[in-house]
């Protein structure tokens, strides 16, 4: 019994050491399975506006009241040199109309003709004398003048310019300027709707020395429609103005310049060269205004 008991003792050490180490498996591991982990590769939407079935187009119209405009940029050429559009003017005759119309009901110089000359003087506002001094009119100081002034070069350097409160100020001591002179009595005598007598009679009594002052003024009042506002305040049906090229006789032919229009364009129109039109008008650049007066003939 004594011998038994190591024998015995070695059968448990051996059973325990054997469940100590670990299982080894002889089993081959599937070939199609890997340890490495799978990472998922999500991609990022890629946005595409939805597109109308049926798209509109979209316009903008300029003015409701006077028709179709658009809202390229044109020069102003009076005093000053500038550049406005034509939503800019649109907006300065809205703002200026009533005063404009009742300086005719009260002195009889057309509406027409006070609108179109404070938008080609002032540059529908925009001018330096407008801006600083709110002389919508380029009304020099003269010598009776005791109000304010600024300085600036106009036919000469630092001329004297009247300055007023407010734009309407100047609209007023615009129609006591025409009023108030001798020079511009003749203008009284033409009919208070005839803008054009109106536009070449302040040209001759010295009112702009601008060769080209009555075209310009003109082409702005025709193309604007500004005749209407005469016709509002004598009661009159108004007939609107179709601007088309004017044939004065067989050897001379002026075309009023319109939205669009260039030297180029106007040179193939009528089968002439640049140059030429440049000369036949006393051009320096091939700059032009809307409702210019260009002889093509």
């Amino acid at each position: 019994m004594i011998k038994k008991a190591p024998l015995l003792l070695l059968m448990i050490f051996v059973v325990s050491c054997s469940a100590n180490h670990a299982v080894v498996r002889t089993t081959k591991s599937d070939p199609r399975k890997t340890e490495t982990p799978v990472v998922q590769r999500v991609r990022k939407p890629i946005y595409r506006p939805a597109t109308m079935k049926n798209p509109v187009a979209i316009t903008k119209k300029d003015s409701p009241t006077v028709g179709n405009y658009s809202t390229a940029t044109e020069v102003l050429e009076a005093t000053t040199r500038v550049k406005a559009t034509t939503e800019m003017v649109l907006a300065y005759i809205e703002n200026y109309k009533s005063v404009a119309k009742d300086n005719m009901i009260r002195t009889g110089i057309p509406a027409s003709i006070t609108l179109g000359q404070a938008i080609l003087e002032s540059g529908a506002g925009t001018g330096p004398l407008s801006v600083q001094a709110n002389n919508h009119f380029g009304i020099k100081c003269h010598k009776e003048w005791t109000g304010p002034s600024i300085k600036y070069t106009d036919d000469e350097e630092n001329e004297c310019f009247r300055k007023y409160n407010q734009p309407s100020e100047s609209f007023k001591d615009h129609s006591y300027f025409l009023t108030s002179r001798p020079r511009y009595a003749e203008l009284f005598e033409f009919q208070k709707d005839d803008y054009k007598s109106w536009a070449y009679g302040l040209k001759a009594a010295g009112y702009a020395t601008d060769t080209k002052y009555p075209d310009k003024l003109i082409g702005l009042i025709e193309k604007y429609q500004l005749g209407r506002f005469d016709a509002e305040v004598l009661g009159k049906d108004y007939v609107p103005v179709v601007n088309k090229p004017i044939a004065y006789n067989s050897d001379v032919q002026k075309y009023t310049v319109v939205k669009g229009d260039s030297l180029y364009s106007i040179s193939k129109k009528f089968n002439i060269s640049i140059d030429e039109l440049k000369r036949k008008n006393n051009l320096t650049d091939n700059t032009i205004s809307l409702g210019q007066s260009v002889i093509v003939k």
